[in-house]
């Protein structure tokens, strides 16, 4: 199943007075680009977090933000009101001392300072991190949902440019047969006006065409063109198709440009423009895929 590497996903949880919340953001990438940003006190289950994370996601630039915050802001922090008194007491002293005008605003003053606040140190346990690898999961699932949805619609495009590439191939059949008379006729034509009275040896000249014909014969190049956008077709419902889908393009891209440095006819060149456009927009969708 075709997967975008482009998503998004944000979790919440709420665990012993903690909002968990954790938040997942990906786009498309060679390989895996991972950055995860988490309090230090949760460091010690970075690598557990980075592992289910690649084991999920696989590949692309992916951002994760894992933020804790407490719910009852009342029960875990504090101003010290006994550090609040000694600064007021010092600001004071020191205004009398050099004789400045005390401020009209001294608590915004005193609140400025160090060590006002007191934050305790938190220690998360183990049933704590579980649940942060819990949240962090769900996110990831989200993530995952996201990524299907937009393969679907990812797909959709692709098969109709690859089919837009067979249509205009089965236009290429009617200029095929005239161009093998217009080359006949154009030798023709050089012959006569390069020999005497226009004469020239028949079989030698039966020979020359059928080389230059062999040699300008695209048959094989559309065999191969429709072998590969079947095999195009089939790999989109491959897991993790996106590099497998972009090698066979490349192929695709090989036979129509060999198909229009043969094709020797302007309308099969014109053709060949329109199947390279709808080629470059697979290319570019591809590059989205996981």
């Amino acid at each position: 199943m075709i997967r975008s590497m482009t998503g998004y996903g944000i979790a919440e949880q709420t665990y012993d007075a903690k909002k968990i919340t954790v938040e997942v953001k990906t786009l498309n990438s060679k390989q895996l680009d991972l950055q995860v940003k988490l309090p230090n006190e949760l460091r010690s289950a970075e690598l557990e977090f980075r592992n289910r994370i690649a084991a999920k996601l696989q590949r692309g630039k992916v951002d994760v933000v894992i933020t804790i915050t407490d719910t009852d802001l009342t029960q875990t922090y504090h101003i010290d009101q006994a550090i609040v008194e000694a600064y007021i007491d010092q600001i004071k002293e020191i205004s009398r001392n050099l004789h400045i005008a005390p401020s009209n605003d001294l608590a915004s003053l005193v609140f400025r300072m160090p060590g006002i606040f007191n934050v305790p140190v938190e220690n998360y346990d183990e049933a704590f991190v579980a649940k942060v690898t819990e949240t962090l999961e769900q996110a990831l699932d989200i993530v995952d949902g996201f990524r299907i949805q937009e393969g679907q619609t990812l797909k959709k495009d692709l098969l109709l440019r690859e089919q837009l590439i067979l249509d205009l191939l089965g236009q290429v059949e009617p200029y095929e047969k005239s161009r093998h008379e217009v080359i006949k006729q154009r030798i023709i034509k050089n012959l006569s006006e390069l020999t005497t009275a226009g004469q020239y040896d028949e079989n030698r000249f039966e020979q020359e065409l059928i080389y230059y014909l062999e040699k300008l014969d695209i048959t094989e190049e559309k065999v191969r063109l429709r072998q590969h956008c079947n095999y195009f077709s089939e790999s989109c419902d491959d897991d993790q198709a996106g590099k497998k889908l972009g090698f066979i393009a490349q192929e695709m891209g090989r036979e129509i440009n060999t198909l229009g440095s043969k094709a020797n006819e302007v309308n099969i060149q014109k053709l060949v423009v329109k199947m390279k456009d709808e080629l470059e927009k697979i290319k570019e969708q591809v590059c989205n895929i996981l």
